[in-house]
């Protein structure tokens, strides 16, 4: 017999989501990772649910902070994932590599990222390896244009700047 957890990891590992960073602040620390598991999940009211991993620096801060800014990455801005991905901010600022700009509450805004929001976190839930942080977004900057990446594109060139557990 088929192990499920196993097979089920098989089959989720061909889906292709778009790929985000999350970036946040608490007024004297700024974080930001790569995330792969997020989603839109109500149209009225707004929400959505963002899941970061417990293993890394953005996850320890946004228990802290009201708000997260997500942004989507540009096909351009690939770098951007593999900063925001590869690197772990217990060794590298990656702000110190990349442009970006304070948002609304202080928030990193990427400039390489031009589609993105800002979202108060109504609620934290406990998702297993990952916390799923549910956002209200308060505000939203959208350009049309440009190719997004997604996962698939990124899921062999991009080594965890955290473990993977």
């Amino acid at each position: 017999m088929t192990d499920p957890a196993a097979a089920f990891l098989k089959l989720a590992g061909t889906l292709d989501y778009p790929l985000f960073i999350v970036t946040a602040t608490d007024g004297q620390r700024r974080e930001g990772c790569v995330i792969g598991f997020a989603t839109q999940c109500s149209f009225h009211p707004p929400r959505f649910l963002a899941c970061l991993s417990r293993e890394n620096r953005t996850y320890r801060l946004a228990l802290r902070v009201e708000a997260l800014a997500v942004h989507l990455v540009p096909r351009s801005q690939r770098a951007l994932a593999e900063l925001f991905g590869g690197e772990t901010g217990d060794e590298t600022d990656k702000f110190e590599r990349c442009d970006w700009h304070e948002g609304p509450r202080g928030l990193p805004i990427l400039d390489g990222c031009p589609n993105w929001f800002a979202g108060e976190i109504l609620a934290r839930h406990d998702l297993g390896d990952h916390v799923g942080f549910w956002l209200d977004p308060f505000d939203v900057r959208y350009e049309t244009g440009e190719e997004i990446v997604y996962f698939q594109e990124v899921k062999d060139s991009i080594e965890p700047g955290h473990p993977v557990t």
